[in-house]
């Protein structure tokens, strides 16, 4: 599926879901006095999707692919935090929340990471040198590999 826009991104979309989880369980009493933390997830969950955002919007594959390996390491820092606010006694009540907070910045890593390999490998430069031209190349070989494809399990299905 070809996106358009960054805000359609599925990845994007769970990243901001995390930032608005991770801010509404830092406005609650137990980090009033905790600023530097509070300020520090703060800043790496916005990171993800802010750098997904970016790296979409700059137009070729290297470019979004440096972003997503940034994104990618944010997650990281906000698994790591969560994971410190898990050992401290004054967060013990939010332990399952924590948790949760982590499963979801989990699958915001898996996604980014996915994403990121399958551009790896990918011989499109991006939506900057995606000329009409190029659009029909890509379009007719990606339509040639469904065919051979499809042809192959026909014939698979004949020797059976």
């Amino acid at each position: 599926m070809t996106y358009e826009r960054f805000e359609d991104l599925p990845v994007w979309k769970k990243a901001m879901d995390l930032a608005e989880k991770v801010y509404t369980l830092t406005e609650g009493g137990q980090f009033k006095r905790k600023y530097s933390l509070r300020d520090q997830i703060a800043h790496a969950v916005l990171s993800v999707s802010n750098n997904v955002a970016e790296g979409f919007e700059r137009g070729t594959t290297p470019e979004l692919l440096a972003f997503l390996y940034i994104a990618w390491g944010s997650a990281g820092e906000v698994r790591s935090m969560l994971c410190f606010f898990e050992r401290l006694p004054v967060f013990r009540d939010l332990k399952s929340q924590i948790s949760n907070l982590k499963s979801l910045a989990e699958g915001v890593s898996r996604q980014l990471r996915g994403w990121a390999d399958s551009l790896q490998n990918s011989e499109i430069k991006g939506q900057r040198y995606l000329t009409e031209k190029e659009r029909t190349k890509y379009q007719n070989q990606k339509e040639q590999a469904e065919f051979e494809k499809l042809l192959q399990s026909y014939t698979k299905g004949k020797r059976e």
